[in-house]
This record gives C-alpha cells, structure tokens and sequence, in this order.
C-alpha cells in the first residue's frame, strides 16, 4: 500500500513494501526527483539495507558455527512494513524479526523507518533496536536513486557532484566480482570538491568513498535545479548506476556497513564494518534529502 505525506514544497510517496520511497515531487510544478524504476536498467527506486550492505560471498555467511544464507542488501527491502504512526508531513512505519526472517538471522530486532517532511528537506530517520539477550550484529544503508538529469533538462553528462566541503576521499578497490579487494587509493575530485558525472564512471560497478565530506549534491550545467543529500551519521558514501548503460539515475547510497572480501566467507561476529548493537540497545541515524 502506498501513503503520501506533504508540506508547502513537496510531496513524498512511501511503500509499506520495504518502507521504500517511491516518489519525491516538488509542489510548485510537480517535477519527480526520484528515480521511478525501470526494468531495462534497476527496478527498484530507493530500497533500505538491512542487515547487510552489498554482497556475501557465495551467498552466505556464518555466525556461531552455523552457515546462513541472505540475498544482496539482506530482506528488509522485501519486507512488508507496519505503519505506526502518520500525520500530513511525516509517517512513521515499522518492522521486527519473526520465524522466517530467523531462518536466515537469528536474531530478535525491531526496525523503524521515519519520513518527515520539513520545508524543501525530507528527513529519513531510521531506529534499529535490538530485542533479543544476544548483541545483534547488523549493517544498514540507504539506496536513493534520482533522476538524472535532473528536470530532464540537459544531458547525463551536464551533471556533477558537489561536496559540501573540500575533500580527500578514497576509493574502496573492487574485485571484478564486485566484492571488496582489501585496498583504496586515493580518490581525486575537481578542487577537492566536485566530480563531473558520465557512465563510465560505472563500469566497474559502484563508487565507494570513505573520508568525504558527508553532504555531496548532483548539481547541473543545465538547470538551477539540485538534490543534496546530507549524511553525517554515515561512514561511508556510494554512488552507483547500472553499468555500462546510458540509465538516466543515479544512486547516493550512505552506508554503515561495506561488502565482503573477494574470495572470504564473512563471519558476523567479525565482518568488517559491522555494528554490533548490545542487548536491549537502540541505535538511531538519519539522513537527509533537500531538493531545489
């Protein structure tokens, strides 16, 4: 089921199919920002990742001396959402482990999602709380992808990145498999500050950062128009489209969490990047989406 909220500037449409976003429009002329799906390149729009980021090796992974299977991003974003709360500008929707997600996590949680409207900001908060007698390993990430280029005005190529703030980031070097290799090397940005978008940039998957600055905008020669996306509860920043096509998106993915290591099977007690939540414990982080 779908479920909008809306303030003087926008418009926002949420699916309790993963909690995922499925719209974000400006009120004024209705123009969409957010990436509608499309078979040919990526279905889906903005999924949320929950309890793993990217990839396991092989498809599974170990905890306690026994093998568990998960798919890519873990099974939040196929998960059917509880709303628990909604108001004209903000809803709230939530989710908790049961018997068929222990087949594949055994561990007690609840997840909620909060979308909260405020003026031309749209703010994406997130609570992990840990139910169970066990510390609960886990990894979260956002996957937004918007629509480039942006208004449709211009082309592909008439869009950049914008940091916030001058930066040094560097770059997660990935196995042709798209797992970790185990090094980075430095990133190089305009100026320390921007980097001028086209598809190539993709062809060897995502673009992974850490040490950026934590806002990035998609800015255009073509257009006033700008998403920005602020992320300073994350430790890291991905941007991704589908490779080696002219898809007219872009994913800015803030993750607290990385993939596998080439060639490794993970073990959650030891995986690199992951939180480890005490019994009893929440865990809360947010990012936000601002459109001009």
């Amino acid at each position: 089921m779908l479920y909008t909220i809306e303030n003087k500037k926008l418009s926002v449409t949420v699916s309790d199919a993963g909690a995922e976003l499925m719209s974000i429009k400006t009120k004024a002329d209705g123009c969409e920002y957010l990436w509608q799906g499309d078979e040919k390149y990526w279905e889906d729009r903005a999924p949320l990742l929950f309890p793993i980021c990217g990839r396991l090796v092989g498809g599974y992974y170990t905890f306690g001396g026994k093998e568990y299977k998960m798919d890519i991003h873990g099974f939040v974003r196929v998960s059917t959402f509880t709303v628990a709360e909604k108001t004209d500008d903000s809803i709230t929707l939530s989710f908790a482990s049961n018997d068929e997600t222990k087949k594949q996590y055994p561990f007690d949680f609840a997840f909620k999602a909060t979308y909260r409207l405020d003026g031309d900001r749209l703010v994406n908060s997130f609570e992990i709380i840990n139910s169970g007698s066990e510390t609960l390993p886990y990894s979260f990430g956002g996957h937004p992808g918007f629509n480039v280029p942006l208004g449709g005005e211009g082309a592909f190529e008439d869009c950049y990145l914008a940091f916030g703030d001058k930066c040094a980031p560097e770059l997660f070097l990935l196995s042709p498999t798209c797992f970790l290799s185990g090094e980075t090397e430095p990133y190089k940005l305009t100026c320390g500050k921007r980097l001028d978008l086209k598809h190539s940039l993709f062809d060897n998957d995502a673009i992974f950062l850490k040490n950026a600055a934590k806002s990035v905008s998609i800015k255009s020669r073509a257009t006033k128009k700008s998403v920005t996306v602020e992320y300073s509860d994350f430790d890291y920043i991905g941007f991704w489209q589908a490779d080696h096509t002219d898809a007219t998106f872009l994913c800015i993915e803030p993750w607290n969490g990385l993939p596998g290591f080439d060639g490794k099977t993970d073990d959650f007690s030891t995986k690199v990047a992951m939180r480890q939540l005490p019994a009893g414990e929440c865990e809360k982080m947010e990012f936000t989406i601002v459109i001009k």
